[in-house]
């Protein structure tokens, strides 16, 4: 299948990196000199600076461009794509509608583990283009359908943001052994293999399940875990899925 990338930043080559293992991907973007150092890192892509009068017909769309541009750039839209999947935080299905015509419109949330085909992707949109979306997200990682948009939106503030998030506390946690006297080196390595590890183990078992396996009574891992919670790192947690969630609100009121 043929996907046409609107947009060269980060999400946008994260993506394409995943998804030119099983399909053929044309990036389309303002600036020709940055496409062109995409494409020495990726040759099996094709190019394309954006025109004034982009003919979009019958693409496959995969709408990568930043909230905020989305009035600018589909001013240069002309025609009808296939479909359109639109990967804007916070900007709905109405507003994609009033500006770009497709036959059919999906919005989705994959995270930049797309690049290694472990995204945790959110979709929901049109159902005469539900089969084609999962196809195309199933390909780079895990692909879950909703049913409204805002459980798209709170989605995005888990995996879409959610990277963000354990890349700080996998910082932290590294920082700490760094701290106590290991290696930078071997800090890190521990962490990464913690995280794979528990990412296993978590299919299986339910967090708190998990956490009370782990936790012996007055041993290393019960201190640890006071002083987590006397951090309130439960509740920094939870606030920072609030404040994204709020924040897509805010993106599509726009």
């Amino acid at each position: 299948m043929k996907l046409t990338l609107i947009g060269n930043g980060i999400m946008a080559q994260s993506l394409a990196r995943g998804l030119i293992k099983n399909h053929e991907i044309e990036i389309i973007g303002r600036d020709i000199e940055k496409l062109k150092v995409i494409q020495e890192k990726m040759p099996q892509i094709t190019i394309k600076a954006l025109d004034d009068q982009e003919d979009i017909t019958g693409k496959n769309i995969l709408f990568c461009v930043k909230p905020y541009a989305l009035q600018s750039v589909s001013a240069r839209l002309v025609g009808n794509a296939n479909v359109l999947l639109s990967i804007l935080a916070g900007t709905k299905l109405e507003s994609l509608r009033k500006q770009i015509k497709a036959k059919h419109y999906i919005r989705t949330m994959p995270n930049i583990a797309a690049s290694v085909q472990n995204s945790m992707t959110t979709i929901t949109g049109d159902n005469e283009a539900k089969i084609i979306a999962m196809e195309i997200f199933s390909s780079i990682g895990q692909a879950i359908w909703v049913n409204t948009e805002t459980q798209l939106d709170i989605a995005t503030a888990i995996a879409g943001s959610g990277p963000a998030y354990l890349a700080l506390v996998a910082e932290a946690l590294a920082d700490g052994a760094v701290k106590a006297g290991l290696e930078r080196h071997l800090s890190m390595q521990l962490v990464q293999g913690l995280f794979s590890g528990t990412s296993s183990l978590l299919k299986h078992s339910h967090p708190a399940i998990l956490k009370d396996s782990v936790m012996s009574p007055g041993g290393t891992t019960a201190a640890g875990y006071a002083e987590l919670e006397k951090a309130g790192v439960r509740n920094a947690m939870i606030s920072a899925v609030e404040a994204a969630f709020e924040k897509a609100i805010e993106l599509g009121k726009k």
